[in-house]
């Protein structure tokens, strides 16, 4: 495996550089490369081909479950296990900025969602909301969600340099504008001073909508949100450098809007997208 990943990159990186990485010897290399390729050896090196088709065409946003039906698709016989191992070179950036500021005086909503997702059995019946970090060459941009916990669905969003409150409420104002769901609504978010503000909560008791809060420190209580954050990152943040604040604010819209909502297959429903299978509950 060492020695394929040498040759499948040598056109990107020095040749001793990639030995020194993955501790081999030139040599050893070059003598590898001459030998005669076994079935083995190229069965594996056409599914790796095979994976790059399917990565560029979704824009890396798949991984090995994904990847292998869509292989499978195509008549291409894959393992989960095989493509998993073959994507296994694969290395994502990461880094961690809190979010979340607990540290106030500001009212706490009760648990009242209590991670009892089967709450949203229709859409428009609770809300999950959540702020995330994105990196750029230019600084930090902030980015937070309103998610339909029914279908998954990302139905409001907003970016900006700051995290606050007028950064939540412009993400909530999109989704009632969106949406406009029927009451009851329950919205549930963390315990950051952002949600717990004033003007958030009067926002909320305006529009009649009941909030929820997840207890300090337990990311499982707002679950899917969380899940939408991970996959919006190892699919198209950790994989990308964004020179500008305006490069990562048109990424995310793609991403968001065009993609995820519209086209990501996703595993709890069912391997449809989120519009999909909210045109499937109406149908």
């Amino acid at each position: 495996m060492k020695f394929a990943f040498i040759r499948d990159n040598r056109d990107r990186f020095d040749v001793e550089v990639l030995c020194a990485v993955f501790e081999v010897t030139p040599a050893g290399f070059y003598a590898w490369l001459k030998r005669p390729e076994s079935g083995r050896a190229a069965r594996a090196r056409e599914l790796r081909e095979q994976i790059r088709i399917v990565h560029r065409e979704v824009d890396g946003v798949y991984g090995s479950i994904k990847i292998a039906r869509e292989l499978r698709a195509r008549n291409h016989k894959a393992n989960r296990k095989t493509i998993a191992k073959l994507m296994q070179g694969m290395v994502h950036r990461k880094f961690r900025v809190r979010t979340t500021d607990s540290d106030h005086a500001n009212p706490v909503a009760p648990n009242t969602l209590g991670q009892n997702f089967a709450l949203a059995d229709a859409p428009g019946k609770v809300w999950g909301a959540d702020i995330t970090c994105l990196q750029t060459d230019e600084g930090f941009l902030y980015l937070a969600g309103v998610m339909d916990l029914f279908s998954r669905r990302i139905v409001g969003w907003s970016m900006d340099d700051t995290m606050t409150t007028a950064l939540v409420e412009d993400a909530l104002h999109a989704a009632l504008s969106s949406r406009k769901p029927s009451l009851p609504l329950l919205h549930h978010s963390d315990r950051g001073v952002q949600y717990t503000s004033g003007k958030y909560r009067e926002m909320l008791a305006r529009h009649g909508i009941e909030p929820s809060m997840s207890r300090t420190g337990n990311c499982y209580d707002n679950a899917m949100v969380e899940s939408f954050w991970g996959k919006l990152k190892s699919e198209m943040v950790y994989h990308r450098r964004f020179k500008t604040k305006a490069e990562a604010r048109a990424a995310v819209f793609d991403y968001i809007e065009g993609f995820y909502n519209r086209r990501r297959l996703h595993a709890a429903l069912g391997y449809l997208s989120p519009e999909q299978f909210e045109a499937g509950r109406r149908g």
